[in-house]
């Protein structure tokens, strides 16, 4: 089984484009933040840490995913969203023997979601691998879900 969840990247683009034009609006509306404070130094400090902290969030939760059970192993795939194409430098990849998974689970935070794969290595015990999963849709995680659970019961016959 193949998926992905590559139709999300123009969302994310949007949502990059939303905060520019909000940053640039409240930069320009300072006069509504003199509840807050008199000081224009301090209004600024305020929110360009908001701004900040949203596009902050956003980087780290806005993630590629790519699942491939095809054939004889397990291909799974994190990248960033942005930049992706000319440098690599988030990309996470995993490749391993169907036989070789013993488990896995996912975890379901508030807004960011982790699938946790269970790698058994030569020699060694599991090695716990981590994917961002955040903007995968319900029934897409409900593929891999099953997948990875068939992979895991034709392990344990």
């Amino acid at each position: 089984m193949r998926t992905d969840n590559g139709s999300v990247k123009n969302t994310i683009i949007s949502v990059y484009f939303i905060l520019i034009v909000l940053a640039v609006v409240m930069a320009t509306v300072f006069s509504a933040f003199k509840d807050i404070t008199n000081n224009a130094g301090l209004t600024f400090i305020i929110i360009l840490a908001v701004f900040a902290a949203l596009f902050l969030a956003v980087y780290l939760i806005a993630k590629y995913f790519e699942y491939d059970s095809d054939g004889d192993k397990v291909i799974v795939t994190n990248k960033g969203l942005l930049l992706s194409e000319r440098f690599n430098y988030r990309s996470h990849n995993v490749e391993f023997a169907k036989e070789e998974l013993v488990g896995f689970k996912i975890v379901n935070y508030i807004v960011y979601r982790e699938l946790v794969l269970y790698i058994k290595k030569e020699g060694r015990k599991s090695v716990k691998k981590r994917f961002n999963i955040s903007l995968v849709t319900r029934r897409k995680r409900k593929y891999v879900r099953q997948s990875l659970s068939k992979i895991i019961k034709n392990n344990i016959k």
